[in-house]
């Protein structure tokens, strides 16, 4: 198996790489953007520079390690394309023959050394699942879904060898007795089936299905299942031991390595191949023999590893988002004492079989994409060995001079990787989404070229998210890793392809970037908000107004609004800061956006109702708020409108505005007036009659003291405050003394007024 070869840049080196490649070929794209008609100055980008970006494309015989550094992967051989959509199980014969179990049509293949295959044998079942050699040179034949077991002797002739009950045959496996164990379902039953047909049950599970099974150096059974995905290990006399309880769905692999090490792949949900034997139960999914004998390899010291997904693959930049998907698949290490480890698990791969390449890195199968992983490194990472052309990669043997052998499903084939690294290799990206139509810019590439090799770059684009007939051919190549003009036609979506060639180690590409243009679009203002007249909001960290010693009893109608806003408010005051109260201030607060995702700036003008004509306010404004002093206007009903504007951005007379307009409200910084008509003192009680009118608002609230410090309300005669005018009369038991009383009142816009009411002189 090929060696991932030490590379001398560290992570921070690759960083700087990438930086640097970056800005060349932001440099670049300006020159070639600015010598063409342009609606936007701001170039923006695609990249691709991590294991995940790179994931997110396709590979033809390249590798991807953890540091997402492009390189040749191993040379891959079709050796044999059966007919069949779906192989399911492989296991190996003495003279180095493979027996491949498939679907739809039940069959089961003989590929010889030398690649030649057949059919050895054609059931009248739909599904192999499992396989497992018999004695003289025989095979057994796990089918579904009619749960039979034939005995298959060396010329292909098949005599019925077990059936019972079940509807699945999901795992066979034999023990040094001779004796065959059946894994089946839907009842998640164990048989032990004597040599000569005679079977009985030997463990039922609580689970589903038994979709695995192997023997340890012990003797023991290790049995995974499926509904739930446990592990388990049952001794000679049928006792059993969860030596793991997984939070997957079904433990889909068991495999040894020569130390004893137990590993399990372990999945959820179906295996997306479709038609299996098993459409009316979860299990539905190619099931891999593991009834040999453990292949030979040599262990790995690892530690847990986990491949996560991070950003948007349209991201051209931000910080990496949290990936709540959910993990489809995992690989557990379980050691004879049952310690166990997860050494991955991944959200876009469902993991189906697991082997070890010649210096112990474990290899993991995957679908739906035909992934092939080796995990190695101290802490363990992964790298992309290489990606089948097929959907699924289903099974794995390792032959006696160490060649890897896989079979896969949609379609059925069997490949061999080689030692060798290929010598032309491609990768193909996602179609990258520039959200609108756009000019292309340069597109560039990191990394290093040796000897003969080389790297070229295509391109090709279009408007439909999924590319199709209706996108531009592929461009000609670009050859310049500093950066080549894109020659395809404005549009939508981009895609790309790099082509490596070379032998040997080959080249290694790190980073690719591609700069784009989008069209300008108008900013859209979303929404205007006018706070409560006076409402203000302190910048963060503002220490407040120091307390006054000696006023803690005293209240004005300033000091009970500041303490009220002062209240814990709403998420978006509490955004804007701690909220308090100043007379004659109004604040207003926006939201705008731009697609382009340009700076914007804003005017902010405003007009009294009835007028024609806006006034500016304040011009060029870059926060989203405003504190207008009112005072300085007269009062009446008004209006704000917001202009965003994203000409920071774009070129003088190519920048675009929105606008909208606030709702109507009023401004009034004159107090209410109060007017006192007549003060009587009649059989002990005084009556004063006084009138409160105010030009622009309604009078909201009218009180009076006689000391000053303790205030009660007063209604007016026809019983609400409603109105501009309203008519009054107080009365009080006793006279009011020399000292008279205050009346004070407030309109709805917080304007306050006092007046003073004298006793009447006595005659």
């Amino acid at each position: 198996m090929l060696n991932t070869e030490a590379r001398g840049a560290g992570r921070a080196r690759h960083a700087q790489r990438l930086h640097s490649a970056a800005l060349a070929a932001a440099g670049i794209a300006l020159l070639t953007i600015s010598a063409v008609s342009l609606r936007a100055s701001a170039p923006k980008f695609f990249q691709v520079a991590t294991q995940t970006d790179f994931l997110k494309g396709d590979v033809e015989n390249l590798s991807i390690d953890s540091h997402g550094e492009l390189t040749l992967g191993p040379a891959v051989e079709l050796v044999y394309e059966t007919t069949a959509p779906f192989l399911w199980s492989m296991v190996a014969a003495p003279d180095g023959a493979l027996f491949i179990g498939s679907g739809n049509d039940g069959q089961v293949f003989r590929v010889d050394a030398q690649g030649k295959g057949s059919v050895f044998f054609d059931s009248t079942e739909l599904e192999v699942h499992a396989l497992a050699l018999a004695p003289n040179g025989g095979l057994y034949v796990g089918t579904s879904p009619d749960g039979r077991v034939y005995n298959v002797d060396r010329n292909g002739t098949a005599t019925p060898f077990f059936g019972g009950d079940d509807k699945y045959i999901w795992s066979l496996a034999v023990d040094g007795k001779g004796n065959l164990f059946a894994g089946t379902g839907d009842k998640g039953i164990i048989y032990k089936i004597a040599p000569d047909g005679t079977g009985t049950t030997f463990y039922k599970t609580n689970a589903t299905h038994v979709t695995a099974l192997a023997f340890d150096k012990a003797g023991n059974l290790l049995a995974g299942t499926g509904s739930p995905g446990r592990v388990l290990r049952i001794d000679a006399e049928g006792k059993a031991f969860v030596l793991l309880d997984s939070p997957f769905q079904e433990i889909h692999t068991l495999r040894f390595d020569d130390k004893g090490m137990l590993y399990a792949a372990a999945l959820n949900g179906r295996g997306g191949a479709g038609g299996g034997g098993s459409s009316d139960t979860t299990v539905d999914r190619p099931t891999v023999d593991t009834s040999r004998a453990p292949v030979p390899s040599v262990s790995a010291e690892i530690t847990s590893i986990s491949i996560v997904d991070v950003g948007g693959p349209q991201a051209s930049a931000g910080a990496a988002r949290e990936d709540r998907r959910s993990v489809k698949g995992g690989v557990y290490r379980i050691a004879a004492d049952g310690v166990w480890d997860q050494l991955w698990e991944s959200r876009d791969d469902s993991p189906y079989d697991v082997t070890f390449d010649p210096n112990g890195a474990l290899i993991i199968a995957t679908g739906n994409k035909g992934k092939l992983y080796r995990l190695e490194g101290e802490p363990l990472k992964p790298t992309l060995l290489t990606r089948a052309s097929a959907q699924q990669v289903t099974a794995f043997h390792r032959d006696a001079r160490g060649r890897l052998y896989y079979a896969t499903a949609n379609p059925g084939k069997l490949f061999r990787v080689s030692t060798e690294r290929a010598t032309r290799g491609t990768y193909e990206s996602e179609a990258r989404d520039s959200q609108t139509v756009s000019t292309w810019g340069t597109i560039s590439w990191h990394g290093t070229v040796q000897g003969g090799s080389r790297v070229e770059l295509f391109t090709r684009s279009g408007n439909t998210e999924t590319p199709d007939d209706t996108w531009s051919a592929w461009s000609s190549p670009y050859t310049h890793p500093e950066g080549s003009t894109i020659t395809s036609p404005k549009a939508r979506y981009l895609q790309w392809r790099a082509v490596l060639t070379g032998t040997g180690a080959g080249p290694v590409v790190t980073s690719i970037a591609a700069a784009y243009l989008q069209r300008n679009l108008r900013p859209q203002v979303r929404s205007i908000t006018v706070h409560p007249p006076g409402i203000v909001f302190q910048k963060p960290f503002a220490t407040g107004d120091p307390e006054l010693a000696g006023f803690d009893d005293q209240s004005t109608p300033d000091r009970k609004l500041a303490a009220a806003a002062s209240a814990p408010a709403g998420q978006s005051s509490q955004a804007l800061g701690r909220r308090t109260y100043q007379k004659g201030l109004e604040t207003l607060v926006w939201k705008a956006d731009d697609e382009n995702d340009d700076d914007l700036v804003y005017d902010v003008l405003y007009r009294r109702e009835g007028d024609t004509a806006w006034k500016t306010l304040r011009k060029g404004v870059a926060d989203t708020i405003l504190v207008w002093d009112t005072t300085t206007v007269p009062n009446g009903t008004y209006f704000v409108k917001i202009v965003a504007s994203d000409s920071p951005s774009n070129a003088a007379g190519l920048a675009l505005t929105g606008e909208l307009d606030s709702a109507a409200f009023d401004i009034d910084n004159t107090p209410p007036a109060i007017t006192i008509g007549n003060v009587r003192v009649d059989r002990g009680r005084t009556t004063i009659t006084f009138d409160v009118k105010d030009d622009h608002s309604p009078i909201q609230r009218v009180e009076f003291s006689q000391d000053g410090q303790r205030w009660r309300g007063v209604f007016p005669t026809d019983g609400i405050a409603d109105s501009r005018e309203e008519h009054y009369e107080l009365v009080i038991d006793g006279e009011i003394g020399e000292r008279g009383l205050t009346l004070r009142a407030t309109d709805s816009m917080n304007n306050v007024a006092t007046a003073h009411a004298d006793a009447p002189r006595r005659r």
